[in-house]
């Protein structure tokens, strides 16, 4: 065991999971109507228990364990075998399985941005369960468990296509089978409060540098070179996309910064080991013009409520880091350089983007179905109009004034 490297992970660890618990449910509460504050919160909070559940009972096994490739097998099943001496490379076995499980909790915590005000608390608790073993688990195995794409060499250094891929696809599928909100989208209520949502996309940034910095799995160069492109693509996106904002609505609005850092965190994920400052400083400025007009195409053009644009933002932020990993890794950009042509890299990642877009399209529509005909998806009328998730979901109010 490097006792260095641990104390890395430990610390990244610690720092994934702030970003779930308090920082996603923070943002998210914010920018929904205040009274679907708690319900937003109670969501993603719920999502954590579950999420951390599921990868102790057979999550983690399906995703690193065995050799096949499409599926791991259930032969670590409650960690069966992982004993206090167990190593994964030259850090605790316990450690990878925690690091990990704090990446299986947020994906599905993401895609709560899609559904909020509208959607049955059972239903996001059936939906997150079957879609974390369907879903995450398998799409995991394949990218980082030894998996056919591991196998083609995919580069995903972070999550751009374990998660922000399988959370911004997901999230749009289920975006279009649960309907939009009433009113949308005329009269949809702006954010109640993007002070608390500032609050929460502050945290959600800390805690990326243990996301991307921790996923070097050490504390060596390429842990120090992931921070540092990291922060300066969540910068430079949050000036770009602020820039467009002040240009096309004639004040610089505060949501529509960190809307901005959040695209450039999630479009740098994939890319963040292996590119440099230059390339990040790239991924930054251009997820703000991708990802600003997907969220307009999204909401006027498609007319799919995906209320808080977690396809625009996480879904099409990690798939352009995706595609260019190859060609920013190169050394002309100051990347740490690739193995084969660009070409060939790229043939891959886009390869490894199509597979996983579609698998993730057919299971998690295949979910919904199956939750809608068992449970229903969607509140009452009264719930979504009148009442507000809070108090109709939970018997509870964010506020009382």
């Amino acid at each position: 065991m490097n006792e260095a490297n641990t104390a890395w992970i430990l610390v990244s660890t610690a720092l994934v999971l702030l970003m779930t618990l308090p920082g996603l449910a923070l943002f998210y509460a914010g920018l929904v109507g205040s009274k679907n504050t708690l319900s937003t919160l109670a969501q993603c909070f719920i999502i954590a228990c579950i999420a951390s559940i599921i990868w102790f009972v057979a999550g983690y096994s399906l995703a690193f364990n065995g050799d096949g490739l499409y599926f791991g097998n259930l032969d670590k099943m409650f960690l069966s075998g992982i004993t206090i001496d167990s190593l994964s490379g030259d850090i605790p076995e316990t450690l990878f399985v925690m690091f990990q499980m704090t990446f299986a909790i947020i994906t599905p915590a993401l895609i709560v941005g899609a559904f909020v005000e509208r959607i049955k608390f059972s239903a996001v608790i059936l939906i997150t369960s079957m879609w974390l073993v369907l879903v995450y688990s398998p799409v995991t195995h394949w990218v980082w468990g030894g998996g056919w794409l591991a196998q083609m060499g995919v580069m995903d250094f972070a999550g751009g296509l374990v998660v922000h891929t399988t959370a911004g696809i997901s999230a749009l599928v289920i975006a279009k089978m649960l309907g939009a909100r009433s009113g949308f989208p005329k009269s949809v209520r702006p954010p109640h409060s993007p002070v608390i949502a500032m609050i929460g996309a502050a945290m959600l940034w800390v805690g990326w540098f243990g996301f991307n910095g921790g996923s070097a799995l050490a504390a060596n160069h390429n842990a120090a070179m992931a921070m540092l492109v990291t922060h300066i693509s969540a910068a430079s996106a949050t000036i770009t996309w602020m820039a467009i904002d002040w240009y096309k609505n004639g004040k610089p609005g505060l949501v529509g910064m960190i809307t901005g850092m959040v695209a450039g965190l999630a479009t740098v994920t994939p890319a963040s080991g292996y590119i440099g400052p230059f390339g990040g400083l790239i991924l930054g400025i251009l997820s703000a013009f991708v990802c600003y007009w997907f969220v307009g195409f999204i909401k006027n053009v498609v007319n799919i409520d995906d209320s808080l644009d977690v396809f625009a933002v996480h879904g099409v932020g990690g798939i352009v880091g995706t595609l260019l990993c190859g060609l920013l890794a190169t050394n002309y950009f100051g990347g740490l350089g690739i193995e084969t042509s660009i070409w060939a890299q790229t043939k891959v990642q886009i390869i490894g983007v199509l597979s996983i877009s579609l698998y993730t399209l057919i299971v998690t529509t295949i979910i919904v179905i199956l939750v809608r005909k068992l449970i229903g998806l969607r509140v009452s009328e009264q719930e979504e109009r009148t009442d507000g998730l809070d108090f109709g979901s939970h018997g509870e109010s964010s506020y009382h004034l």
